[in-house]
């Protein structure tokens, strides 16, 4: 409401004032659908159990989990947020580290310590 509220006095009158209206309702359902996918692929993400990545007995077999979650078992929480916040959110690293409360330098060095630890990791088990 306040959208259409704020850009009424930018209507021209070029269209009908209800197609004008519809067209920022549908642009900001569109954006809100977008909005909450983007913020159910990252709870999903991050809904890791910590429990679990803990006890080698309960960890899941590679080949038992499928995208994700296969690969963000293996690193700690931290990193696994900060790989989350850069590939599901795809947010800057600048930005990465205000959520993180971390230096800049410090979040690209976990954030490349964590890709070089899935590298080994699975090529490890690809090659055997």
């Amino acid at each position: 409401m306040l959208k259409v509220l704020y850009g009424l006095k930018n209507f021209e009158g070029k269209s009908k004032f209800k197609t004008w209206l519809y067209s920022i309702t549908y642009n900001e359902c569109i954006t809100q659908y977008r909005k909450e996918r983007r913020k159910r692929r990252l709870l999903d993400a991050l809904s890791l159990d910590p429990l679990e990545e803990a006890s080698d007995e309960k960890a899941p077999r590679i080949e038992e989990k499928t995208g994700l979650d296969r690969w963000l078992v293996h690193v700690n929480p931290i990193d696994r947020e900060i790989l989350v916040l850069r590939f599901v959110a795809e947010l800057e690293f600048q930005e990465i580290a205000d959520i993180m409360h971390m230096g800049l330098s410090a979040t690209k060095m976990r954030y490349k310590r964590a890709l070089d630890k899935l590298r080994e990791k699975f090529s490890d088990t690809t090659e055997t």
